[in-house]
């Protein structure tokens, strides 16, 4: 069974499923995903989001905007404490820094990432983190704001190995994407050799960067195989084993039960 640690469900082309989400989550669990973590961009889609998901006991959520939106609601920590308290809500973000899309002064990107972070401890649920073009102020922040009380996950991981030393040692899980399946990402490749067997995630980032064969389309849970076959390959073992190891991380990390 496989676990795809972050995904936005609400954004997929239904398309291919009649445009029928209950007939994708079938061909969800005859692909043998046993969970799925639906992320949370911004608060005006938010509540659309958790209708959609809210049938399955199988989709966990989390609460939070990401760095790069600017045009709505900017929450402060006490919101995202009040958004994040139901059992369904599993996490905080996504968020983090961003200074790849985003220009100017970033204060106000760097205090919505200190709000999430206070909120995730208060909460007790761990972070959810984009970075991008921004490792080092990502992890300055981090560790002043103590995040390591909590922990969490620098997903679609896209760095090097000494920036994911780093989040290891900050408490953090590092979750590998499509990205690296990509010829080009070599770097990224290394890392996923390197990771602890405790400490890895696996995710597609859906609709976003879909793995090879399917780059350039589409992305769907459904995928996040390919991801595990990658890291299987690249680690000398089985798809079994990764998704059994990234299986018993996720659980680990956000404290769930399996079903």
């Amino acid at each position: 069974m496989l676990i795809d640690s972050h995904c936005h469900l609400d954004r997929i082309d239904l398309a291919p499923y009649q445009n029928d989400f209950s007939c994708f989550m079938r061909e969800a669990a005859n692909s043998k995903i046993e969970h799925l973590l639906c992320i949370s961009i911004d608060l005006e889609t938010y509540p659309a989001m958790l209708d959609l998901v809210s049938p399955y006991q199988q989709i966990s959520v989390t609460v939070g905007v990401h760095p790069n939106v600017q045009d709505g609601k900017d929450p402060s920590a006490e919101e995202l404490i009040a958004l994040g308290k139901p059992d369904k809500v599993i996490g905080i973000g996504e968020t983090g820094l961003d200074y790849f899309r985003s220009e100017g002064d970033l204060g106000w990107q760097h205090q919505r990432f200190r709000n999430h972070i206070n909120a995730a401890k208060a909460l007790k649920k761990p972070l959810i983190i984009h970075t991008r073009e921004a490792k080092h102020d990502t992890l300055r922040i981090l560790e002043e704001e103590g995040a390591s009380e909590v922990g969490g996950i620098i997903h679609c991981f896209t760095e090097d190995w000494e920036f994911a030393k780093k989040a290891l040692d900050l408490n953090f899980y590092i979750s590998f994407s499509g990205i690296v399946t990509f010829n080009s990402a070599k770097e990224i490749q290394e890392v996923a050799k390197k990771v602890p067997a405790n400490r890895f995630l696996i995710e597609t980032d859906s609709p976003y960067l879909a793995p090879v064969p399917f780059r350039g389309r589409p992305n769907y849970p459904t995928y996040v195989r390919y991801v595990a076959e990658k890291l299987a390959e690249l680690r000398g073992t089985t798809v079994d084993e990764i998704a059994g190891l990234s299986t018993e991380n996720f659980y680990r990390l956000f404290k769930l039960v399996q079903l």
